[in-house]
């Protein structure tokens, strides 16, 4: 079979190019192969000018930078500058020739890139090349650290090849470092938040921790447009306040969507047995119209075993915040249950974060909320991949208003980019350093202040006091005529006055933040 490479384009795939330009790497491949694929975030082409154009998702390369117009020409390109995308790969190795990808390692054998292609090809077609194990040059790694973030890896003698993947085949997306995310890791939030929790005193950290998990809780019930009763909330809290103790498999999941779901009577609980998606109906045909099609229910046995892979090799050998980036993303696009995936979503951020050590004994920070705050840039990191997946997935609505997948789509929720995702979460967690836990420990620091002087002056039980602190924060620190007139009415002039000046002198140093 012969392959035709393009020559200069101005749009791929209804995506315009800054400049006519020739497609080279993936852009190249899945065009020639013809590779139903969702489109990589970045692509790459060859223009006419002498500088490289970074501009609207595509990367614009100078003539000299140009490949040769073969498999192995943008293969290595890609390789090369690109980085992995192992969807692309698999269906670009299911697609070529067995014999077309042997002899491009016989002719290159030590190749840094030949060898690279071979094991990546055997790694994610489960299958071996009819090839003798590699001569003895130095091992080469599957992942180019200097463009994605990768476990230490395992040599694989066959390929002179460190296999430093972060997960399995049956589940591993990739995120590249870019210059957000270096920075980010730079902060060394983690030692952050130790050194704002060694400041303050234990009686007053616990209950920190207390109010951050409901915080989070009732944060992770708002996203999914649910006002629960309070012991729902609190449950939720108490569960999160246990991530990580246990590690992930399948009885655990389970587990989690029971507590989530609480009543049974109109869920089916387990992992799905039917189609998935998250959208609208029409309203009268009730024909779905999904924002984003779940993983097919035949494949989820393998996707979740690949979580479950995942979670055990990332502790200790990933970034915590990108490994529960990649995957608690991964575990809400394949969305594995009727209902409850979104708070499961959220929790196994904390689950990693903990397993890692990354937040310090006793807390967990309150990301469901900052992701509540960010609730804009949420659904638009969710859509960052549902957008390019969606096209790639054929489907026919069932008679009950669900989807039925058509086609082969398990490749495309084991293998995505996951870096806008990991950027994101790091923004939410930073927040939480940053912001939530030195404030949160402010504002009770100033409550204590502000309850000993009250209680100075006046016997007053706790409900009451918390009543009046709440009518304080909602009035600048002032106590409002109603508020005079009804509940407070027992107090005198003078009182309010003296309740009122310290209120000012305790929250001055909190900027009005109070919780």
């Amino acid at each position: 079979m012969h392959i035709k490479f393009s020559g200069p384009v101005s749009v791929f795939h209804d995506r315009r190019l800054p400049e006519a330009a020739i497609p080279a790497g993936y852009a190249a491949l899945i065009d020639a192969y013809h590779l139903s694929v969702p489109v990589p975030r970045v692509l790459s082409a060859i223009g006419t000018k002498h500088r490289i154009i970074d501009q609207a998702g595509w990367r614009i390369y100078t003539p000299r930078h140009a490949p040769d117009a073969t498999l192995e020409g943008h293969l290595t390109f890609a390789l090369k500058n690109e980085g992995l995308d192992l969807a692309v790969l698999k269906r670009l190795f299911l697609a070529a020739k067995e014999d077309e990808i042997a002899e491009l390692v016989k002719q290159k054998p030590t190749g840094l890139y030949t060898r690279r292609i071979w094991f990546l090809y055997e790694w994610l077609l489960g299958r071996e090349l009819n090839l003798p194990t590699a001569d003895k040059v130095s091992y080469v790694d599957a992942v180019d650290t200097e463009l994605q973030y990768a476990s230490s890896g395992q040599n694989s003698v066959r390929h002179r090849v460190r296999n430093n993947l972060p997960g399995t085949p049956d589940f591993c997306p990739l995120v590249f470092k870019t210059a957000a995310l270096v920075d980010f890791v730079a902060r060394d939030l983690k030692e952050r938040a130790r050194v704002v929790v060694s400041e303050v005193p234990k009686d007053l950290l616990a209950r920190t921790a207390a109010f951050l998990l409901l915080k989070d809780s009732k944060s992770s019930y708002v996203i999914e447009g649910e006002r629960p009763p309070q012991d729902r909330i609190q449950r939720w809290g108490r569960v999160i306040g246990e991530a990580g103790r246990a590690p992930l498999d399948e009885a655990e999941f389970l587990r989690l969507q029971r507590i989530v779901i609480g009543d049974e009577r109109f869920v089916r609980l387990g992992f799905r047995q039917e189609g998935g998606f998250v959208g609208e109906h029409d309203r009268e045909t009730q024909r779905p119209i999904p924002d984003h099609i779940s993983a097919r229910h035949e494949d989820i046995d393998s996707l979740v075993r690949g979580l479950i892979a995942f979670d055990q090799a990332a502790e200790n050998e990933l970034d915590p915040v990108v490994a529960a980036a990649v995957l608690s993303f991964g575990f809400v696009y394949i969305h594995p249950f009727e209902d409850g995936n979104g708070r499961i979503h959220r929790y196994l951020i904390h689950h990693v974060l903990a397993r890692c050590g990354f937040n310090p004994p006793g807390i967990h920070f309150p990301v469901s909320a900052a992701i509540l705050d960010k609730i804009g840039e949420y659904k638009e990191v969710l859509e960052s991949y549902s957008s390019r997946l969606l096209p790639c997935v054929d489907w026919e609505s069932t008679s009950q208003g669900n989807v039925k997948v058509l086609n082969d789509t398990g490749d495309f929720y084991r293998f995505f980019d996951a870096t806008p995702h990991a950027e994101f979460l790091y923004e939410c967690v930073q927040r939480t350093v940053e912001e939530d836990l030195p404030m949160e420990t402010q504002f009770l620091r100033s409550f204590d202040t502000f309850r000993a002087g009250v209680e100075n002056m006046i016997d007053m039980p706790e409900r009451t006091l918390n009543n009046l602190l709440g009518f304080l924060q909602q009035n600048q620190g002032r106590l409002s005529k109603r508020a005079r007139d009804n509940e407070f009415s027992q107090l005198t002039p003078d009182e309010i006055t003296k309740i009122e000046e310290l209120y000012q002198a305790a929250f001055s140093d909190t900027s009005g933040v109070a919780s």
